[in-house]
């Protein structure tokens, strides 16, 4: 039996009521949840007859005390066995309870089990028996009602205090003594520091004596949580270090490498920031670097996803940060919808309407039109645990039956963007992206852009001011309103558009790269400014304008246009059809892509790209020089 239950509040009262029904119904029950969700609070709340304490014990010495309890309270109260965290204790708890109580052939009496990994996991359980209850995240009006009951009032303390627990009523408890004792609210680095040090007391009951006895596991997962995700290369510490840090319950194994699971993520690396800042910047930098090669290595593009999706969070942008990687546990799985799921895509569209303050009748009318053209399957749909849809993304196949369903949100836009489809297989179109929840709703929108890699092209047509500063982070091309105000919400949608070809990507991630502490020399500051040449707002964030004569968005927009026209005069073909280049693809006045630009001007795909790399570099070299 499997269930998961979420918090009402800190007090978890559901959780309680199902983990008594749980208790009766017979089986063994395993509470799960991670390290400070709140466990071993809750199984005490019950009434424990007796309680065998693992922490810190080997696997053989926690088999003979749960047989020792087992023995001498046969047929009794409820035993509490917490902490089952150890190497091998799991195990040797399964081998105790297969063990008849000594002297006695009746029943059993109920036991309940605390511990931070799935037990199913573990060797002795797959077969056997067993109910399994995991705690949730507490929401945050929860987690706040926790951080004022300890004395905490001052408004930014608590709001950090908040923002560090992610739902986790132990690092809500630790944040909250941080500040009492007096770290100041806006040394948010200096805070984590302090909590990080009792987790880390807490995680060394997790490994064996020969591993905690050394530090330096310790000081490899503050590094690994800077890079999010670590391969054994990138973390360069060897195999032991690396088994080390995949023993811990706070860190899972994914296809790029090691994780740390959040809140603790977003913990360790603001520590680390903190303590070491030019080796945090030093670190992320190379990590950002060794993704790129990577990227231009590999053939199979669901990891090629997960590369960019890496490559975004090392960035370091806030902007991307802040919308696409929040500090708190994932919760959500995402795949298309089906047919039976129509009434909740209607739900979830009128929730999207009512949040961007659009006319719900009318999006009613364009969620139609969506269905009508694609299919319910041109939806992707975010489960919560249980199952429910909490989020969605409208995401369209570019395809000549689906043109219909798109054409309205482009309008004067639509001949050059969906042109190419005939020419291009895949591309798609993002109508929209919606989840109530933050997290839910950052994992849908990095769902889009992993599927936007996977096809190779994507069409953006949005009236949120959030996702257009989003989208110009991003380096999206914007290719400016449509004519109508389609939602009735006195905004006109903005268009724009982006290629996901494989050879492009790594030039891509270079420039995002760059873009969060830019230096203003280097072509790839150059690339940011011509895909944002229509955009003053965006300009008016160039690294170029410290550059003399460069110090308005108006003033770098004529010298952009101005230096690529000159390019393309030159002499020298190679530098002459660099110009061409980066004319057809960034100032022809019309959406392209690198496909479209390439055909324009009559070269191979890989001599497009050499050339482009080449004219970005040589109108860096032409930069009016700083001193």
């Amino acid at each position: 039996m499997q269930g998961r239950y979420r918090p009402g509040s800190v007090e978890r009262t559901e959780e309680l009521a199902a983990l008594r029904a749980a208790l009766e119904a017979g089986p063994p029950v395993h509470l799960g949840g991670g390290l400070g969700s709140g466990k071993s609070r809750l199984a005490r709340r019950l009434p424990v007859a007796d309680t065998v304490d693992l922490s810190g014990l080997g696997a053989a010495e926690a088999a003979s005390r749960v047989r020792a309890a087992l023995a001498a309270g046969s047929g009794g109260g409820l035993l509490l066995v917490d902490s089952v965290d150890g190497p091998g204790q799991a195990e040797a708890v399964a081998a105790a309870l297969e063990d008849p109580p000594a002297g006695r052939g009746g029943p059993r009496r109920p036991v309940l089990l605390a511990g931070r990994r799935p037990l199913r996991a573990a060797a002795g359980w797959t077969d056997r028996p067993l109910t399994t209850l995991t705690l949730d995240p507490a929401p945050e009006r929860a987690v706040e009602a926790q951080v004022r009951a300890s004395g905490l009032d001052d408004p930014q303390a608590v709001a950090l205090a908040v923002r560090l627990a992610g739902g986790n009523p132990l690092l809500a408890q630790l944040a909250a003594r941080t500040l009492l004792a007096g770290t100041p609210a806006d040394a948010p680095g200096a805070v984590a520091d302090a909590m990080t040090e009792e987790v880390l007391l807490r995680l060394d009951r997790e490994r064996p004596a020969a591993a905690t006895g050394n530090g330096r596991w310790r000081h490899a997962l503050r590094l690994l949580a800077t890079v999010r995700a670590g391969d054994e290369r990138l973390l360069s510490g060897g195999p032991e270090l690396f088994s080390a840090l995949a023993g811990l319950s706070l860190v899972r194994r994914e296809r790029l490498g090691l994780a740390v699971r959040e809140p603790f993520r977003t913990l360790f690396e603001l520590a680390y920031q903190w303590r070491r800042p030019q080796h945090h910047e030093g670190l992320r930098a190379r990590a950002a670097d060794y993704r790129r090669a990577l990227l231009t290595e590999r053939r199979d593009p669901e990891e090629r996803a997960r590369l960019v999706e890496q490559g975004l969070f090392l960035s370091g942008d806030p902007t991307l940060r802040g919308s696409l990687f929040p500090p708190a546990e994932e919760s959500a799985a995402i795949g298309p919808a089906r047919a039976a799921d129509t009434e909740d895509i209607g739900r979830l569209m009128r929730g999207w309407a009512v949040r961007g303050g659009f006319d719900v009748r009318r999006c009613e009318r364009i969620t139609g039109q969506w269905l009508d053209a694609a299919g319910p399957a041109s939806f992707r749909l975010a489960r919560d645990r249980a199952g429910r849809p909490v989020g969605l993304a409208a995401l369209l196949p570019v395809a000549q039956g689906t043109q219909a369903g798109i054409e309205p949100l482009l309008q004067q836009h639509a001949t050059g963007l969906l042109d190419g489809a005939r020419h291009r297989p895949g591309g798609l179109f993002l109508g929209a992206a919606y989840a109530a929840d933050p997290v839910a709703h950052a994992q849908v929108l990095r769902h889009i852009l992993a599927e936007a890699v996977l096809a190779g092209h994507l069409v953006v047509s949005t009236a949120s001011p959030d996702y257009q500063t989003l989208l110009g982070a991003l380096g999206f091309r914007p290719h400016g309103g449509i004519r109508d105000d389609v939602y009735r919400c006195g905004r006109r949608p903005e268009v724009y558009s982006h290629d996901f070809t494989p050879a492009g990507l790594p030039a891509w991630m270079r420039t995002l790269a760059t873009a969060g502490h830019p230096r203003p020399d280097t072509p790839d500051a150059v690339a940011w400014a011509l895909a944002r040449i229509r955009d003053p707002r965006a300009l008016a964030r160039s690294p170029l304008l410290a550059r003399p004569g460069l110090d308005t968005p108006q003033a770098l927009r004529g010298w952009l246009d101005n230096a690529v026209l000159e390019l393309a005069l030159a002499d020298a073909p190679a530098d002459a059809e660099a110009g061409a280049i980066l004319r057809a693809y960034y100032l022809s006045g019309r959406p392209r892509t690198h496909h479209q630009a390439a055909r324009e001007v009559h070269v191979s795909r890989a001599t497009y790209f050499r050339r482009l790399r080449k004219g970005l570099a040589l109108l860096a070299d032409r930069l009016p020089p700083l001193y």
